[in-house]
């Protein structure tokens, strides 16, 4: 190739290359606020797959090892009834979710756990083998176990049932309220006339949140105990287990 003269470099006209264009002030500013949001975006959705997830596992599986606890203690043999790790084990086939071991409490500490819990407040629970009263239950709907998630499927006539160390009691439902008051609680009084009931009983309420991933108000579901059986030595399970 022939080297370039002092001529053609004299005369080449080819433009200079074009400069790097600035973007914009407005043009960067939107850029970076796209990116804060793509990123926002990416932490919202952990944070939800954390709590609609993750919880439920670990709810999961601290319930199991409670409900292993509960059930050790019976094996042991006769004795008094101990409530200290938990009083039963909440069977609702309608639900589809398995066992929900049941403790004393509503407080997070409580259904955090992936369980279900029993009022001392605002109105006092009653027990299944108290002669009358309301035994008043709440769980979680979505996450940390979501034990109450299904509610919803309940209908008049499908079977509750709780069990014992020594002791089956098969509830009836009668009556659902898709939404009240968080703030209600007449729901759970010993007589809950708001269900339909006018005169002292045996009943069960079950209570968690609605609508759905949020806690603005409560769904609640009653029945009414309709037979008690005996747990026999291979714990057979009621019919409406089988």
């Amino acid at each position: 190739m022939a080297a370039r003269t002092e001529h053609d470099e004299r005369t080449d006209t080819s433009p200079p290359p074009p400069a790097p264009r600035r973007r914009h002030p407005v043009a960067a500013a939107v850029g970076v606020f796209g990116e804060l949001l793509i990123t926002a975006g990416l932490v919202l959705g952990l944070f939800v797959a954390y709590s609609l997830w993750w919880t439920n596992v670990l709810a999961d599986r601290e319930a199991g090892k409670q409900g292993d606890t509960v059930r050790s203690r019976w094996a042991e043999g006769p004795g008094a009834l101990d409530t200290k790790d938990g009083i039963g084990f909440l069977h609702v086939p309608a639900m589809d979710n398995g066992e929900v071991l049941v403790k004393k409490g509503t407080d997070p500490e409580n259904l955090n756990n992936g369980i279900a819990g029993y009022y001392t407040d605002p109105v006092k629970s009653a027990l299944p083998w108290d002669d009358k009263g309301n035994f008043t239950l709440a769980a979680h709907r979505d996450g940390h176990g979501a034990k109450f998630h299904n509610i919803h499927k309940l209908k008049n006539g499908d079977a509750v049932v709780f069990e014992t160390k020594d002791t089956w009691y098969v509830y009836k439902v009668y009556k659902t309220l898709p939404e009240t008051s968080k703030f209600n609680v007449e729901v759970i009084q010993p007589v809950p006339e708001e269900s339909g009931v006018k005169k002292p009983g045996r009943y069960i309420t079950l209570t968690t949140c609605t609508p759905v991933y949020t806690s603005k108000y409560r769904y609640i579901v009653w029945g009414e105990l309709e037979r008690t059986e005996k747990v026999d030595k291979d714990r057979t399970k009621p019919a409406e287990l089988r």
